[in-house]
């Protein structure tokens, strides 16, 4: 009996760790790509490309952060998941089915960016989707909502299924760490059950959001003369993309928890304060959306106000704890300094760097100047790049490296850390100078009386390309140890 039970531990084992392996060639395949629309971005507002009709842009805009978004959402699920297994036994079938939720709503934006043109951005604000100017047609604005509708069923599964699994094995209350502020500390709790279980809680609330802007749309659509409120619509909406870009943050966090110990040779332990600084990210998390809302006049005030609060607030537990606690896990450490703990510990750097924008931005009398400027970007690049996908990316060569015994060649660490950093924050940096500088956002071309804007598109192009010479060079030496691991 013992040695059958050790057979199936086993298979579940092999069958969970090339299911992750699928999807990180999935997302190390995607990411050039959409970085790639990027740079196709920068290129046109450089002006090197006027003869492109300006709604390419806007359908490139939103391929590209839908894109990048949904990307690296389902590679930290990814993540989080086989580092879960450890503890809790997550659903390999599940799993599946959100993949391949995930890949025919790919094709689906595929449709209706590239063939459809739909240039709506990734948060196609109501009314805008139903009114295209003749821009693209109908069926690539059926073909979004589709495309939404069925990656969120899929990833509603999946993190209902993670959660069940932590849910049946811990409990909810013990699995959030409750017990640790009632002064018992054991049995010890792993950073990233707690870490996990309140991202899955608020990203279930997201696509829950995201569900009811569907519904409501759909009524509208099929029935006369029922219009949707603008700014309920609009609430939703940000709402469902404020909680998917944050878990996704959390979930790199999750992550860094439970991989950095092994390159520092000490545990990260949970304690009361990690325990409280979470649950604390849980309450504020699904109140900070209010600060994309500051520009509307009719949303009534005191909301503006508890936005301004929370999104002051929510960057003290999760963040700051996080970095002080990584700080000092390090500090005095026998380090080992190899490409997984460099990003990982370099993407909590960045994580820290963007929030500080985030948080001027978020300010009421900054965000008046800031809120339709390149500062938006940046800040979200910041924190995006140079935060959680360094996070994935080393928690992924962690993975691959264990898997495929490769040896790890320092040059190459080091000129892969260095393109990465150098591109990547020269990059962000050219987004940061355009918003002091007033220059807006959203614009396929800048009129000539934004010169700086051109200006300074056409710097960062230099420093994309570095940053994609670096992203290329470790797509291939993860892809390498991928395929090895698959063999």
């Amino acid at each position: 009996m013992a040695d059958t039970t050790l057979h199936h531990s086993e298979q579940y084992t092999a069958q969970l760790t090339r299911q992750t392996l699928v999807w990180v060639l999935t997302a190390l395949v995607l990411f050039p790509v959409l970085a790639t629309l990027g740079l196709l971005m920068r290129l046109m507002q450089s002006g090197f490309f006027q003869a492109v009709p300006p709604e390419w842009f806007y359908a490139v805009l939103t391929l590209h952060g839908l894109g990048m978004v949904g990307v690296w959402f389902v590679a930290g699920m990814a993540g989080v998941s086989f580092l879960l297994s450890r503890y809790v036994k997550p659903s390999i079938a599940v799993s599946w089915l959100a993949f391949g939720a995930t890949l025919t709503g790919v094709v689906l934006l595929l449709a209706t960016t590239l063939i459809g043109r739909l240039g709506v951005g990734w948060y196609f604000l109501y009314p805008l989707p139903f009114h295209s100017g003749g821009t693209w047609p109908a069926w690539a604005t059926g073909g979004l909502f589709a495309a939404l509708a069925i990656m969120g069923v899929g990833w509603t599964l999946w993190a209902g299924d993670l959660l069940w699994a932590i849910a049946r094995t811990f409990g909810l209350s013990q699995a959030l760490g409750w017990s640790y502020l009632r002064g018992q500390a054991t049995p010890a709790l792993p950073p990233i059950i707690i870490i996990s279980t309140v991202s899955l809680i608020s990203v279930l609330a997201g696509l829950v959001a995201a569900v009811v802007i569907l519904v409501l749309l759909a009524i509208e659509r099929i029935s006369t003369g029922f219009t949707n409120d603008a700014l309920l619509m609009k609430n939703l909406t940000f709402y469902f993309g404020h909680m998917l870009v944050n878990v996704t943050m959390y979930l790199g966090v999750a992550m860094v928890y439970e991989v950095m110990p092994a390159y520092a040779g000490r545990p990260w332990k949970t304690n009361a304060l990690v325990v409280g600084a979470w649950n604390l990210t849980l309450l504020l998390v699904s109140f900070a959306y209010f600060h994309h809302l500051y520009m509307d006049f009719a949303q009534p005030q005191w909301l503006q106000v508890f936005g301004q609060i929370s999104s002051y607030l929510i960057s003290i537990p999760a963040a700051v704890v996080t970095i002080f606690s990584a700080l000092v896990l390090v500090y005095g450490a026998d380090m080992r300094w190899r490409l997984p703990s460099i990003l990982l510990f370099s993407g909590v750097m960045g994580w820290a760097i963007g929030g500080v924008g985030a948080v001027i931005d978020s300010t009421v009398a900054v965000n008046s100047h800031f809120h339709n400027t390149l500062w938006v970007p940046a800040h979200f690049h910041t924190y995006y790049v140079m935060g959680v996908v360094l996070m994935i990316l080393g928690v992924v060569f962690h993975l691959v490296a264990e898997l495929s015994r490769l040896p790890e060649s320092a040059a190459i660490t080091r000129t892969i850390v260095t393109t990465l950093g150098v591109g990547g924050y020269g990059f962000v940096l050219m987004f940061y100078l355009a918003g002091v500088a007033g220059v807006p956002r959203r614009y396929a071309t800048y009129p000539v009386e934004v010169e700086q804007g051109v200006m300074l598109a056409r710097i960062s192009l230099i420093f994309i390309g570095v940053l994609l010479l670096g992203a290329l060079l470790y797509i291939w030496e993860a892809g390498k140890r991928c395929l090895k691991a698959f063999a």
